[in-house]
């Protein structure tokens, strides 16, 4: 069953097989308007997705489900299982320049611990994910599937839409902060949310590093712990590199992203209540 609702949003949606699935419902935003609950979901993958949590899924109405894992993820993890009654929109962040996840799969399935302190070590890790964050905003292909997915959420009818990558963190993290900003929430809230997958996802997360040891697979499974999480100095990066690029996170709404005024009051009203 999913949480009771938390003051301020971030409810779980309790699925057995996303447990970073969350609802952004509830968070505050600049005119004293909140976030209607059950309209954007966001979270992890739902190709480990359980019998109950597409039972759970379904109940909550949920009509799209938007992927933005690269199709390589897709391949070597499996499909989404779909609710009923949900359809499917592929929206893949991905750039053979940007792809961590083969990278990281080459290097684990290699199990050499001198290619994994390279690839990850004195502070690597890190920065494959600040650079990552900013490409998230210099690439202009890669800002228009964010774009495409927060204009998702200004048709009714496609809502209540459900918003995932392959851990729910950072290109899902990515998307739900534009979005709360486009909305009016503020920083501190944007933050908040986005840091909120240290929390859900901390015991898998420990399963992980767990299972890197035991099966020999790392010398130094700490090594993956700057991936496995998000960071505020992440987000940061991102936020920096619209700072960099347009003189307001409006202008970067509206020249970055493309999504004219008639768009995003659509977007506020189909989620703000």
């Amino acid at each position: 069953m999913a949480e009771a609702a938390e003051p301020g949003g971030g409810r779980s949606l309790g699925l057995s097989g996303a447990v970073n699935a969350r609802d952004l419902g509830g968070y505050r935003v600049a005119d004293g308007r909140s976030v209607r609950a059950g309209r954007a979901l966001r979270g992890d993958s739902l190709h480990r997705a359980t019998d109950g949590d597409l039972e759970l899924l379904a109940a909550l109405g949920v009509r799209t489900v938007v992927d933005l894992r690269g199709l390589n993820e897709v391949q070597e993890n499996g499909e989404d299982r779909l609710p009923a009654g949900a359809g499917l929109v592929r929206r893949p962040v991905y750039s053979p320049d940007h792809d961590i996840y083969i990278e990281l799969r080459d290097a684990l399935a290699g199990a050499d611990p001198a290619v994994q302190h390279a690839l990850l070590g004195n502070g690597a890790g890190e920065r494959i994910m600040v650079e990552m964050y900013r490409w998230f905003v210099t690439d202009a292909t890669i800002r228009a599937q964010f774009a495409e997915t927060v204009r998702q959420f200004a048709d009714p009818a496609a809502s209540p839409v459900y918003f995932h990558c392959t851990a729910g963190k950072d290109r899902t993290g990515w998307t739900a902060a534009v979005l709360l900003t486009a909305l009016g929430a503020d920083r501190d809230t944007v933050y908040a949310d986005y840091l909120l997958t240290n929390e859900r996802a901390a015991a898998l997360h420990a399963r992980i590093l767990d299972l890197l040891g035991t099966r020999g697979m790392m010398r130094e499974p700490e090594l993956m712990r700057p991936i496995l999480r998000v960071e505020r100095a992440y987000l940061d990066a991102a936020f920096e590199a619209v700072a960099d690029g347009w003189p307001s996170f409006d202008a970067f709404l509206e020249q970055g992203l493309g999504l004219d005024e008639a768009t995003l009051e659509a977007v506020r009203k189909n989620l703000l209540h």
